[in-house]
């Protein structure tokens, strides 16, 4: 089996202003006087590691590490600064609560939109419809606005329409978090399912119970460098001890 993530030397470099400007007309001032100042911040460096057609891995680390900035670029959410991400493979993500979704419109109608923006047709989401909502458990609520929703209800919604698709990547952010324990034992399964018919799986959380659980392999990131990469066991349980080492 080949490799459906390369991610060779990236880095990503944001630039921040430093002052804060409270209109356009201040900024465009500013700007033309050369009076405002920027830093640049560095969510990740010199990052290096290849995913496997099957491999279940996570990214842990503390807020900050660079996780999430990690699992947008493969997303292709955002191009790093440097280096290079190659993805072989169609991605169903899973990043942010609610990304995609449009509060105006009923969850009936965010399943065709989210269908459409993971690139799949009309007729297929109409297919998959109804075991979309009934594994969501959203039938009484299907068709009220997603305003309405509760986080958990919107988490259950993306999660369904996500794992529905017939994408070769699933890419996890923290979204397990919002569910209660039934729901959360039915991802488990759906994910165990599809690492066993051959999709792979990205996942980023705080909870290394979960990563143990889920994941086969893991990756330490801090401060945007990768600390440690190897069985996820070892490398939760070496996080870990530095997480308590930090605090004493």
């Amino acid at each position: 089996m080949g490799n459906v993530i390369d991610v060779k030397n990236a880095s990503m470099h944001f630039i921040m202003e430093q002052e804060r400007t409270n209109t356009l007309k201040e900024y465009v001032v500013k700007l033309v006087r050369r009076k405002l100042r920027f830093s640049s911040f560095t969510a990740l460096s010199d990052v290096s590691f290849s995913v496997g057609q099957g491999e279940s891995v996570a990214l842990i680390g503390k807020n900050g590490s660079g996780k999430s900035t990690m699992l947008k670029i493969i997303a292709g959410v955002m191009d790093a600064s440097e280096g290079s991400v190659t993805v072989n493979g169609s991605i169903a993500p899973l990043i942010e609560l609610g990304a995609g979704f449009d509060p105006d419109l009923t969850g009936r109608e965010n399943v065709f939109l989210n269908g459409a923006l993971l690139g799949h047709r009309r007729r297929y989401m109409q297919e998959n419809f109804d075991s979309i909502v009934e594994y969501a458990e959203l039938e009484q609520f299907i068709d009220v606005p997603v305003r309405s929703y509760s986080s958990g209800m919107i988490a259950r919604l993306g999660f369904s329409i996500a794992t529905h698709v017939q994408a070769d990547i699933l890419v996890v952010d923290e979204v397990l978090a919002v569910g209660d324990y039934n729901f959360q034992q039915k991802c488990y399964k759906r994910m165990d399912r599809m690492l066993k018919q051959g999709r792979t799986l990205l996942f980023v959380s705080h909870d290394t119970d979960q990563v143990k659980k889920l994941c086969q392999r893991a990756i330490w990131l801090d401060h945007g460098h990768v600390m440690a990469d190897g069985p996820a066991g070892q490398v939760c349980d070496a996080y870990l001890d530095w997480m308590k080492g930090q605090e004493q």
